[in-house]
């Protein structure tokens, strides 16, 4: 009954939008699943990764954006139903179980896969996955981590990688959106990430943005770069149409 009801209340949108519950194992998962209605057979799919305060109406807005871009997109849910953080010591602490354990966070996004290639609307052989500071972490662990998609794009992520995993070939490509002054992103794990994809024989593109700190994006973030984490509109604008070029060519679409 539950997925009827969302089914017809897609039937009355321009855009395909509304929850979709999925899991993975015995954890429940919420996430928000939106895609094009004029679309004439399957489309590429992207899975959003929100940042550390869990599932947002800022990866909502971005699934609608994409969807309006012509592919379908995922926002998915990392935490788990009932488990959004509180404030930020919370997502520090949620964040941190997922940083500090590689696997779960990538078995996490597997499951936020097959949900969305289970979409009648998706080409399962077309997906990437995008994401925003802690999000941003988990994109790049799905390159990492040999998932079947296409495309990942970080926005403002944290690059670095645990030191006692073996460097293996990357078959993604890979476009980092950098902000040029993050104070959480220090020089050196920039230089780290670059050689760790050299090793691996990564297709990547790196883009700094002049005058950027973390969470460049997110208007949620303030406006005050002095505090390391803000919203900068040129940064943001940037990196949106950097992000539909590689995704347009990393789908041929």
């Amino acid at each position: 009954m539950r997925a009827a009801r969302f089914l017809l209340a897609l039937a009355a949108l321009p855009v395909l939008a509304g929850d979709l519950p999925y899991a993975d194992g015995p954890t429940r998962l919420a996430g928000y699943f939106a895609a094009p209605r004029a679309a004439k057979g399957k489309v590429p799919g992207v899975i959003v990764l929100p940042q550390w305060m869990g599932l947002t109406a800022h990866e909502r807005s971005v699934a609608d954006r994409l969807a309006g871009l012509g592919y379908a997109a995922l926002a998915a849910d990392v935490y788990g139903v009932g488990m959004a953080p509180k404030d930020v010591k919370e997502a520090g602490v949620l964040a941190g179980r997922y940083k500090g354990d590689r696997a779960l966070y990538q078995a996490r996004i597997r499951a936020a896969l097959a949900a969305l290639r289970a979409q009648p609307h998706v080409d399962p052989d077309r997906i990437a996955v995008i994401g925003f500071c802690f999000g941003g972490t988990g994109a790049l662990e799905a390159a990492r981590g040999g998932l079947p998609v296409k495309a990942v794009v970080s926005f403002h992520g944290g690059l670095d990688n645990p030191p006692d995993r073996a460097a293996a070939p990357i078959a993604a490509k890979i476009l980092v959106c950098h902000g040029a002054d993050d104070p959480f992103v220090p020089a050196r794990d920039v230089a780290a990430f670059q050689d760790e994809m050299r090793q691996a024989k990564a297709d990547y593109v790196f883009i700094a943005y002049a005058g950027a700190v973390h969470a460049f994006t997110q208007k949620e973030a303030g406006d005050d770069p002095a505090k390391g984490a803000a919203y900068q509109e040129t940064a943001a604008r940037r990196s949106w149409g950097h992000m539909r070029a590689f995704l347009a060519e990393a789908f041929g679409h």
